[in-house]
């Protein structure tokens, strides 16, 4: 187990979130399920907790009741090499949540995650500050991010 774990609370869907985040990216398990037993709390059967890994990151996940939501405080930030990518995982994670602005998305859950461009950090990192400023503008008029509309306005300043 890593030192570090994020950990995941759901009302009562955590193995079909876990179940649905698997499907989406590469590389990805479940690891463990414990389930409740007849003395509850919940109804026997489903799931207490689990764990799974995404691209090798591990997660734990707990169904706890209604008590707790996600927040956009807290989001996954997602490197993305192309632009095929961004357009993947933004339209799978979107499906029944919410797609925001700069790249960031909230799930069917209510999880929000950032679906963010290896490019974009780069141009946005470029120690020509018109550049950079320039790019930025770009992210900022867009919800999914698009490479292309980024790079002509980085190539204009």
């Amino acid at each position: 187990m890593q030192k570090i774990t994020p950990f995941l609370w759901f009302n009562d869907q955590a193995e079909e979130a876990m179940n649905f985040y698997i499907s989406i990216f590469k590389n990805s398990k479940i690891t463990m399920l414990r389930r409740y037993g007849k003395e509850g709390p919940g109804p026997e059967g489903s799931v207490m907790t689990g764990s799974f890994e995404l691209e090798g990151q591990e997660f734990m996940a707990l169904n706890g009741g209604p008590h707790f939501s996600f927040t956009p405080a807290i989001s996954l930030f997602v490197d993305c090499k192309t632009q095929e990518e961004v357009d993947e995982l933004w339209d799978k994670l979107s499906a029944g949540g919410a797609p925001n602005q700069c790249g960031w998305v909230q799930d069917k859950f209510g999880l929000s995650w950032q679906i963010i461009p290896t490019a974009l950090g780069e141009m946005l990192g470029d120690k020509n500050p018109a550049k950079a400023g320039a790019a930025m503008s770009a992210m900022l008029k867009m919800r999914k991010i698009n490479i292309k509309d980024l790079k002509e306005a980085y190539d204009r300043a």
